[in-house]
């Protein structure tokens, strides 16, 4: 475990008063999504020696409830104020620990993560709810979510209309009312059970625990394919030049004190998976120290990720960062 950044615990409070306002909030035309998924009854429900089991899919709709912001995006006037409120009415109801998880077709990989999640936190002495990101899905994912139910763990599906991980890790932290936040990856790369290291950490005041794979005592229990791997080792050491201190700034396993998450992810503009650089490199630049812990990592079939085209975008991303930090 190691730490980066300005050593010690960062001072409560408005963490980021100096922080111009940089962008308004992501959405497409300032699209806001809630979806809801439906009532009791349908999905996966607990019953008798397991935590839980397949139920019949109901026929029932989500329900999905937009608002339309005047943005510059969509030729209209920003309006902070009505942004403000639209957002406020959005915030979930407060938990200890509230997890993300950013999807855009994830049906197959999904419903093994949410169950070995919802088993996890359900064991668990503090609070907790399960929110899943829907980035603009075509396959079932936001119908396979509406149908998971738990009798301890919220668990949420609600919409992102801005394409890419960055703008639904946003949506899901602006409208977060948790003590801590964090988010992971939809495949389970990281097992549940590393928070067993992270909550204590949070909870004793760190602001921002990372898992990394490049740290002493991680371990890559199954490997990516060759070409990801050499494409991952070239995006990292453009990254090195941003982030000082960062072995590993890929690794989707990353939590936050939630006040913290809330202020810092409203200043965000990255929307691609150069999303993570920006928002460690946003921390550091303000004093935030920024904890890795080594991690057990598994590759897994399915990534969305594209090699070409997220990846070039990607490394233009960091370009701009490094710019940034030259001047």
């Amino acid at each position: 475990m190691r730490t980066a950044g300005v050593h010690g615990v960062a001072p409560e409070g408005p963490y980021l008063r100096s922080m111009p306002n940089i962008k308004m909030e992501e959405s497409v035309g300032g699209i806001l999504e809630l979806v809801r998924h439906a009532g009791p009854g349908s999905g996966l429900l607990s019953g008798p020696g397991s935590t839980l089991v397949p139920a019949l899919s109901s026929d029932t709709e989500t329900e999905v409830v937009s608002a339309v912001v005047p943005s510059p995006r969509n030729g209209g006037r920003a309006d902070s104020g009505h942004q403000q409120d639209l957002l406020a009415s959005l915030v979930r109801p407060p938990c200890h620990l509230e997890i993300l998880i950013p999807s855009l077709n994830e049906a197959e990989r999904l419903p093994r993560t949410l169950v070995r999640t919802i088993e996890y936190l359900e064991a668990q002495a503090y609070s907790s709810s399960l929110v899943v990101v829907d980035n603009g899905s075509i396959d079932q994912t936001v119908d396979l979510v509406r149908r998971t139910r738990s009798p301890r763990v919220p668990v949420t599906v609600i919409g992102c209309a801005q394409s890419g991980k960055g703008a639904a890790v946003r949506r899901g932290m602006r409208t977060s009312g948790a003590r801590f936040v964090g988010y992971m990856d939809a495949d389970l790369a990281t097992p549940i059970e590393t928070l067993d290291v992270v909550m204590p950490l949070l909870e004793q005041g760190s602001q921002a625990v990372v898992g990394s794979r490049h740290v002493d005592g991680a371990v890559f229990a199954e490997r990516q394919p060759v070409l990801r791997l050499a494409s991952g080792m070239a995006f990292r050491a453009i990254a090195n030049r941003v982030l000082r201190g960062i072995a590993d700034s890929q690794c989707g396993f990353k939590f936050f004190a939630g006040d913290l998450a809330r202020v810092v992810s409203r200043h965000l503009s990255i929307d691609g998976f150069a999303f993570d650089v920006e928002l460690l490199w946003t921390l550091i630049e303000r004093g935030i120290p920024v904890t890795e812990i080594p991690v057990v990592w598994s590759d897994r079939k399915g990534s969305t990720l594209r090699l070409k085209a997220d990846g070039a975008r990607a490394i233009m991303d960091v370009l701009r960062l490094a710019r940034r930090t030259v001047l």
